[in-house]
């Protein structure tokens, strides 16, 4: 799992990840860095705090930002990956239910009106076009109408993110971000789309549980594995030779340093998965109630070697200029300190 998630050797590029991980899941929460650069940081040669945002909106038109079907998350694509996404932002855009469903009739002139003035003035954001009272969101935040007309036509695939200021999205029409031969691209079946789905996931996190249905798409490119202890898994066939190399020994072994892994990171997304095959039982306490966390707030697990021995929650001071660790919590003669330093490093702090 450590080779096949791409933690053994980093890849050579932002973009030579993307294609091999499928997506790379990305979230604006800045606590220690965001989301998508803990993980990246692991993964990719020389990667630097905000080099993916900088990556997708360099003008360049390799990347892009959506919902991933399967799973809801905001994700970086490549861009070829466009119509695959398009299937499903017409899906839900036809829906009759749920938050993202299809425009309401007090949507509808909202959405029609924040088209027409994002093709007359260029890129905006839901701030520079704010009517109507503000509201409970699904989220239990207030919004405006307006900003959840902007995240309803960015889900159906009527906007795209351009670019971001200060990790705040900025709108502009498809035909003006993407090349012409990815938005003409011919639509896959629907089908072609779920399989396309599924297939995404194994690329991402490589040892999966899936639902029989989801199984029966992929049959050709996957091949189940069984651990005791585990409920059946799946592996794509292309992964097949490293199991095979670990089974005879020939896999070089980890490296024993200990690093901080991300919250959501691929080796541990999965948290039936990691409690039976890591013995780690871990949750993402972001949602926790603070007197019901365990770990903290945004607590890095520790991998070290072929074990997941503990956590560290850091909080960037950047006013200070400091890497503040808020709780620790490792196996007996693991130093922590090295990792902790080495993140401090990667967000220029002390």
């Amino acid at each position: 799992m450590i080779h096949a998630t791409g933690l053994a050797s980093p890849h050579a590029s932002i973009a030579a990840a993307i294609d091999y991980h499928g997506y790379v899941q990305i979230d604006p929460l800045n606590v220690c860095g965001r989301m998508h650069d803990l993980i990246l940081r692991n993964r990719v040669a020389g990667y630097r705090e905000g080099g993916l945002v900088e990556f997708v909106y360099s003008g360049a038109g390799r990347a892009f930002e959506s919902y991933h079907a399967l799973h809801g998350v905001l994700a970086v694509f490549a861009t070829e990956d466009w119509r695959y996404q398009k299937v499903r932002m017409q899906r839900r855009a036809r829906r009759t239910t749920g938050y993202y469903g299809r425009l309401t009739r007090a949507e509808a002139p909202v959405a029609e009106a924040i088209l027409a003035e994002v093709a007359r003035r260029g890129p905006l954001s839901p701030a520079d076009f704010d009517p109507g009272p503000r509201r409970r969101t699904a989220w239990g935040s207030n919004g405006t109408l307006g900003r959840k007309v902007f995240e309803k036509l960015f889900v159906h695939g009527r906007l795209m993110i351009c670019r971001r200021d200060a990790f705040r999205r900025i709108y502009d029409l498809p035909e003006r971000v993407l090349p012409a031969e990815v938005l003409n691209a011919p639509e896959p079946a629907e089908q072609e789309h779920d399989r396309w789905s599924v297939l995404s996931v194994l690329r991402q996190r490589r040892l999966v549980m899936l639902r029989r249905q989801d199984a029966a798409l992929v049959r050709d490119l996957t091949a189940e594995v069984r651990v005791d202890g585990c409920p059946a898994m799946f592996c794509l066939r292309s992964d097949l030779p490293l199991l095979e190399s670990a089974a005879a020994g020939e896999l070089a072994p980890a490296d024993g340093a200990p690093r901080l892994l991300a919250p959501l990171d691929p080796l541990i997304y999965d948290r039936r998965i990691t409690a039976c095959l890591w013995n780690f039982e871990y949750t993402w306490e972001v949602y926790t109630p603070e007197a019901k966390r365990v770990r903290g707030y945004y607590a890095l697990p520790v991998l070290a070697g072929e074990a997941v021995v503990g956590h560290v929650d850091p909080k960037a001071d950047r006013e200070a200029g400091r890497l503040r660790v808020m709780s620790r919590s490792a196996r007996r003669g693991v130093k922590v300190a090295p990792a902790v330093a080495e993140l401090a490093a990667f967000l220029g702090l002390r």
